[in-house]
């Protein structure tokens, strides 16, 4: 129960900074420039952390339990291949939104209440997806040498959990992978969810995702890797060729 508490006050923690920075903005209108330094965080800290206690505690506390019920029932229901296709094949382009952050909230949400998540396996499997398409790009683009320069490290650090330089620098830049490794993503991810794979806690996406991998998940989750590995591989290879990717020097 402690361990309840303490991770349902992410929701709520949210709500305070949007809250932090609104009354931040309102006394800087209404206070002298002078003593800004001195009242401005000053009231705003106080009055903050009265409505984080009294209103948004609460508040949060049941939107984050509800939220994380709603993702829970949705990856457990008869429609969950379904659901994790949806999530495993949108949650790339939700890193370029930057909406992706809230994932952690959920994530952390599930955890409390279900001691596990089998939100954050698929969000790994994403990252994996992502840099499987730079590879497929790197085997593609192998005589290009400018290429190379920003395909071989994109790839590696997609592959330990920062996916934003493959997709913004290899990926979205010519469109069909990113399409690719979004179908990997959610291939991986149906498969990953049908077995039952859930994760202790919120850990580096990517390769490095499966220590975070409840023990006797991380063989369906080790299989759940190599579809997000190969399906994305497979796809950007067959479509980089037809539009002539391998002849580019």
């Amino acid at each position: 129960m402690e361990m309840i508490g303490y991770q349902a006050q992410v929701l709520p923690a949210i709500f305070a900074g949007f809250t932090l920075v609104y009354l931040e903005k309102f006394f800087k209108k209404i206070i002298p420039t002078v003593v800004q330094m001195i009242f401005v965080p000053f009231f705003s800290l106080i009055l903050a952390v009265i409505v984080a206690h009294a209103i948004l505690g609460p508040i949060g506390w049941v939107i984050g339990s509800w939220i994380g019920n709603i993702v829970y029932a949705g990856l457990t229901s008869a429609f969950s291949w379904l659901f994790s296709a949806v999530f495993g094949f949108l949650y790339a382009p939700l890193v370029i939104t930057g909406l992706h952050h809230m994932s952690n909230a959920i994530d952390l949400q599930l955890i409390a209440e279900f001691n596990g998540t089998n939100l954050w396996p698929m969000i790994a499997l994403s990252n994996i997806a992502q840099g499987s398409a730079v590879l497929g790009m790197i085997i593609l683009q192998r005589k290009n040498e400018r290429a190379q320069q920003v395909n071989i490290p994109a790839c590696i650090s997609c592959y330990l959990g920062v996916t934003e330089p493959a997709m913004f620098g290899v990926n979205i830049k010519y469109g069909f992978p990113f399409i690719c490794a979004m179908i990997g993503s959610a291939i991986a991810a149906v498969f990953s969810n049908l077995m039952g794979v859930m994760a202790n806690s919120i850990g580096v996406g990517g390769l490095p995702g499966f220590l975070s991998i409840q023990t006797r998940y991380i063989l369906p989750f080790i299989i759940a890797m190599g579809i997000a590995i190969a399906v994305p591989l497979v796809l950007t290879l067959i479509v980089g060729k037809k539009r002539g990717i391998n002849n580019e020097i």
